[in-house]
């Protein structure tokens, strides 16, 4: 079923107090953690690169606390608010980017590489841009086949709806109408080349008339739109519907990283972004709502503060990791176990509880022409059934007449 472009009527409900001072938490944790990991650029102590998400802070905590519990995601490079929403602590990110042998991979990877398949339901991140998607369309498929209601989200920045990979993803995704989550960070910028250079759209979320499912245009600083907007998606997903494509219109404010000083980007551009600031308005939005006041705001400051202190020390104890530890833990050899977690009858996927009256009629039979509409009529009101192939007719000696071939006028 073709749907059109949706936008997300007023909120059914507004944030609950403790939910809203929650998503203020981990924006502001978000946005600091960055602040201090440029710092730490700066005094080499990170190896390798480091990619911000300066701007984008609402998009990426705000569709992460739109999940469930025990629904799955697979961030970017850009997505570090949605791994602070499923439990990573700043210190995970900060041993990670400084090759620690404390960090989620044991300093076997210098960016955001990493994931946890037991506990918090986290894809590593792929570097090929496009190539999550086809993976959480087998989650959310595999999810489904267990019989477990589960969403699965993954994002993608503006230029990476040109892959290849994410169209085969998205395509596949709605044939099988798997329960899946896309989100569009449109930042404006892929790398240094601009939207209106990369695609003839003025929403990206348009291009989900292409595969006829559900999408939405939000205004991706706004965190309370944000979550709004998910949470109707992350329903409609999780009710059958189908994968659903969320276009989350924000702004990069920095560099695609820190070895890229953005000068390709207009003055202009940044200034008029930079008064639609995601934690700025949602700051006013928590003193117009009358969520809090200047005492929690302080309290939720300091709170952040002797956190990243904590883990900065703990970050810069921690011993790089001992040169025999390259050789092991690059091929699984029973290290670990990862079981189908069941939650239906494994009888109903086998035969005979799984067969199922096999039917091959198409509407209209794909053609345009009505009469190919009325033949399917007739054929729907049959048996769908396997005919038996018809017998080669008898063979006989007679030769068959060959048609005389028209005579062709002489030329002049």
């Amino acid at each position: 079923m073709r749907e059109k472009l949706m936008k997300p009527g007023p909120a059914r409900d507004e944030l609950k107090r403790e939910e809203a001072l929650e998503l203020y938490y981990y924006m502001r944790l978000n946005r600091s953690l960055e602040e201090l990991l440029v710092r730490l650029f700066r005094q080499n102590k990170i190896v390798g690169g480091l990619y911000g998400s300066l701007g984008q802070e609402a998009t990426s905590v705000g569709t992460a606390y739109a999940l469930g519990k025990g629904d799955w995601i697979a961030p970017m490079i850009r997505n570090v608010g949605a791994l602070l929403v499923r439990g990573y602590k700043p210190r995970d990110i900060m041993t990670q980017y400084m090759a620690r042998v404390t960090s989620p991979t044991q300093g076997k990877d210098g960016t955001s590489h990493f994931g946890d398949l037991k506990v918090r339901h986290v894809v590593s991140p792929i570097s090929m841009l496009g190539d999550l998607i086809p993976v959480m369309t087998g989650v959310a498929m595999a999810g489904r086949y267990l019989g477990q209601k589960i969403v699965a989200m993954t994002w993608i920045g503006d230029g990476g709806t040109s892959t290849g990979a994410f169209h085969e993803g998205m395509n596949l995704a709605a044939v099988q109408r798997a329960p899946l989550v896309v989100v569009v960070e449109n930042n404006q910028w892929a790398y240094s080349t601009p939207v209106s250079r990369q695609a003839p759209l003025v929403n990206f979320a348009d291009r989900a008339r292409a595969y006829g499912i559900a999408s939405y245009a939000v205004d991706g600083n706004d965190v309370a739109a944000v979550v709004h907007t998910t949470r109707e998606a992350v329903e409609r997903a999780r009710a059958g519907a189908g994968p659903v494509l969320i276009e989350s219109k924000t702004m990069r404010m920095t560099g695609h990283a820190q070895h890229d000083a953005a000068e390709y980007v207009p003055q202009e551009m940044f200034d008029y972004w930079k008064k639609r600031d995601p934690l700025s308005r949602y700051e006013k939005y928590l003193h117009e709502h009358k969520l809090w006041d200047e005492k929690e705001k302080a309290a939720i400051h300091a709170r952040i503060d002797r956190e990243l202190a904590a883990d900065l020390e703990f970050a810069e104890s921690s011993a790089f990791p001992p040169a025999e530890l390259a050789e092991q833990g690059v091929y699984c050899q029973g290290c670990h176990s990862i079981e189908a977690d069941w939650r239906r009858p494994k009888e109903e996927l086998m035969p005979p509880k799984s067969s199922v009256k096999a039917e091959w009629v198409v509407k209209n039979f794909g053609a345009i022409e009505a009469a190919g509409g009325d033949a399917a009529d007739r054929a729907e009101q049959q048996d769908s059934t396997i005919e038996p192939p018809a017998s080669p007719p008898a063979q006989t000696d007679r030769k068959p007449k060959m048609a005389t071939p028209p005579q062709r006028r002489a030329r002049r």
